[in-house]
């Protein structure tokens, strides 16, 4: 993508995370969806703007977002770029109001993610990258610096990503198999965020998870030095007839 656009993106999921804010500051009504998760009028106040401006923007790249209509397989089997949005993952941390929640944009070409912003709105802070163009860190306005990951110094332990809503008992075994660690909890793709940028060095996630929830984070991930991968290291799959994930393991340690 072409820096203009990128910056486009940027401030597109900027706008969003704001309109998420301005949410948070009221008495906001929480319902729940056929698949019993929660959704309110965050998730549907940020999905209407990212979709708009993306449509304004881009208008022959189709969009896949968790709060809009499903675009049915036969037809999405065909695309070749589209984008895939998450226009606030972490409904449940932002209904808890601890803001581990943030805003997912990702470019897809081929099924893969090549560009993704992740926008925290509690802090506005931007997380945006790809695996051909690197990893930046932006805070409000200020200019973008690159992040990448990092691997345990000589003596430390290992830094792992938690989900901080969704424990499971698979993480346990899988845990219980790695060297020294240091178990590190936080919410929604936000550790992502915090694996681009070296906090952690590992984030497995053995429990279910949506195609906008990783995509995003795989992008900047990629672009940081790591990889996401499934548990057994082959190539995590996008754009399935089911947008439901299996497990996977995000991580610096290659």
């Amino acid at each position: 993508m072409k820096h203009d656009d990128i910056m486009a993106v940027c401030g597109i999921a900027r706008l969003a995370g704001q309109e998420i804010m301005r949410v948070a500051e009221t008495a906001f009504a929480v319902d729940i969806k056929s698949d019993d998760s929660p959704v309110t009028q965050a998730d549907r106040a940020s999905d209407a703007i990212i979709r708009q401006a993306l449509a304004g923007l881009f208008p022959d790249i189709p969009i896949l977002s968790e709060e809009s209509a499903e675009t049915p397989y036969e037809i999405r089997k065909n695309w070749t770029r589209f984008w895939l949005v998450d226009p606030l993952d972490g409904t449940k941390e932002f209904i808890k109001r601890n803001g581990e929640f943030t805003v997912n944009i990702a470019l897809m070409e081929n099924d893969r993610p090549v560009f993704g912003v992740l926008q925290v709105p509690a802090r506005d802070a931007i997380y945006f990258g790809g695996p051909s163009q690197g990893a930046f860190f932006m805070s409000g306005t200020d200019e973008p610096r690159p992040i990448a990951v990092a691997r345990p110094a000589p003596g430390q332990p290992v830094r792992v990503a938690a989900s901080r809503s969704h424990p499971d008992a698979r993480l346990d075994a899988f845990l219980a198999a790695l060297p020294p660690h240091e178990l590190i909890t936080a919410g929604s793709a936000y550790k992502f965020c915090l694996l681009a940028k070296g906090d952690i060095h590992i984030y497995p996630r053995m429990g279910p998870t949506m195609e906008w929830d990783t995509a995003a984070g795989q992008a900047i991930v990629e672009g940081a030095g790591g990889r996401l991968t499934a548990p057994d290291g082959s190539p995590f799959p996008y754009n399935k007839p089911c947008l439901r994930n299996g497990p996977f393991v995000a991580t610096a340690l290659l």
